[in-house]
């Protein structure tokens, strides 16, 4: 499955440019900003919006709505939140084969989550046999290729560009991106839990370790994605890119069932915890963080302040930080949140898919204002994290 033709989304059967056009014109837009609290009401408002919006067996951003929805059925005990996502999962897996590259964007530890509450070994075989192609793909960096040829645009805003840019963007290189630190490996670690199959659960660790050492940054934050033949990655600071690292790590950590004595597990808690310490200080003063992270004028992106706070809650809980060191970032993020939503329960400030840029402006000018997985995901979790965690400290 090497060659583009023979791979689904290789460069010859797929145009990024038009691609990231029809999702602009497809996804519904937010509505004008509302007071909201962040109680159950809004929670299960999110929660049913969700189970609106278009999905697509799989695309990027998926998991992390899947997730929320089955947290939903866990805080509620309504069944109805946990059975869409295992619906969705059966009817993928009555058509999953011939598997395709955008299959690792699969909402795997979600999936697997519902196969185990509700015994469905048909839905668990499936995955399994996912997760076996997922691992056949060749290896860059130690991580599983993500894409043969990176999706790259001209970027938002025309900055200028150099000439490695405009050669990088005529012909691709292959690449891995840090969206999959969420998606491939906190899905093996689940998988070979579920299954009692410790070679999947190492190979989940593993996945996560190459993330780390291709992608974080000495000061904790981490690159989007690195390009075959780079010494370097590129979108350095890109904020909503902390939340997937951050929470695909903490899923791992969660997960493994030698969490407290693995020595990789101790890896990928030194890295979340970095990464952690690196972002309370960028958060600004109103509670949000800006869409790059690293630049204060970069503009609002509200989906990196509902990862943050989700984040840094579980990282509490799972005694990666102590509670009381995020506990005041939160807090500011919960009261920034309030005001963040639309009567309809749409997180308002979140950009479209960003795709990738080898020049770092893209990032501040991907247009903004969509109602899309990767916001409602994490604002649905953030809700019910923040409800839980202040009103046990109150």
């Amino acid at each position: 499955m090497s060659s583009a033709s023979s791979t689904a989304w290789g460069q010859s059967n797929y145009d990024p440019a038009a691609d990231s056009l029809a999702w602009l014109h497809t996804s519904p837009r937010s509505g004008e900003a509302v007071t909201s609290s962040l109680d159950l009401s809004l929670a299960l408002r999110i929660a049913d919006g969700i189970t609106q919006l278009p999905f697509a067996t799989w695309n990027f951003g998926d998991s992390v709505a899947f997730d929320a929805l089955v947290e939903t059925t866990e805080h509620t005990g309504d069944e109805q939140w946990a059975t869409f996502v295992r619906a969705w999962g059966r009817a993928w897996a009555t058509r999953a084969k011939p598997f395709a590259r955008l299959d690792c964007t699969a909402p795997g530890h979600a999936l697997v989550r519902v196969a185990q509450r509700y015994g469905d070994q048909r839905l668990l075989t499936a995955l399994t046999e996912l997760a076996h192609y997922l691992r056949s793909r060749p290896l860059l960096y130690d991580a599983y290729e993500t894409w043969e040829n990176a999706p790259l645009l001209e970027p938002y805003g025309a900055p200028p560009m150099a000439a490695a840019d405009h050669a990088w963007l005529a012909t691709p290189p292959k690449c891995i991106c840090i969206d999959c630190l969420h998606f491939d490996a906190p899905f093996f670690v689940r998988l070979g839990v579920a299954t009692s199959n410790p070679e999947l659960i190492a190979d989940g660790t593993n996945q996560a370790i190459a993330y780390i050492n291709a992608l974080q940054k000495p000061s904790g934050l981490f690159d989007h994605f690195r390009l075959a033949g780079s010494d370097v990655g590129f979108g350095p600071g890109w904020g909503r890119g902390q939340g997937w690292a951050l929470l695909g790590m903490l899923d791992i950590i969660a997960d493994h069932p030698e969490s407290a004595t693995d020595p990789q597990v101790a890896t990928i808690l030194a890295s979340a915890r970095r990464q952690i310490e690196a972002m309370i200080p960028m958060q600004r003063s109103d509670g949000h963080w800006p869409v790059v992270v690293t630049e204060p004028t970069s503009g609002d992106e509200y989906s990196t302040t509902a990862f943050m706070a989700t984040g840094f809650l579980r990282a509490a809980e799972l005694n990666v930080i102590p509670l009381s060191t995020v506990l005041p970032s939160v807090k500011r993020a919960a009261a920034a949140l309030e005001g963040a939503f639309d009567a309809q329960g749409n997180l308002r400030e979140v950009s479209a898919a960003v795709y990738s840029s080898t020049v770092a402006e893209h990032y501040r000018h991907v247009p903004r204002g969509f109602v899309v997985p990767w916001g409602q995901g994490p604002a649905l979790l953030a809700v019910w994290k923040i409800h839980e965690q202040l009103d046990e400290t109150h």
